[in-house]
């Protein structure tokens, strides 16, 4: 086979999977109700975060917290201080894309 096929979960309730996990990329899927947000952390790569719904509030570095709505493409660069939450009604979803993986940084 030439392809592979990933699947990722559907759903309204607080969810967080490695969807693909390799040196060359990371895409983890996440579901985030409102109040919801994952703890503070410093990115351990080189991030694109795709909002595929809902709007994502996030601070980074500690600067003034910043609204980015469904159809934004953001990119956090590697060691930036993430605070990544949902802080409106509409169940938040994304996915983040590291190029290159974790695993490139830790060599």
């Amino acid at each position: 086979m030439i392809n592979k096929d990933y699947k990722y979960t559907l759903t309204e309730e607080k969810t967080i999977e490695v969807i693909v996990s390799d040196d060359v990329v990371m895409i983890n899927h996440m579901a985030l109700p409102q109040g919801d947000c994952l703890s503070v952390h410093k990115a351990n790569s080189n991030v694109y975060m795709v909002v595929a719904r809902g709007i994502v509030t996030l601070e980074l570095d500690e600067t003034a917290p910043e609204k980015f709505s469904k159809g934004s493409i953001i990119n956090i660069d590697y060691g930036t201080l993430m605070s990544v939450c949902n802080k409106d009604s509409e169940v938040l979803e994304l996915f983040v894309i590291k190029a290159p993986g974790p695993s490139h940084y830790n060599k």
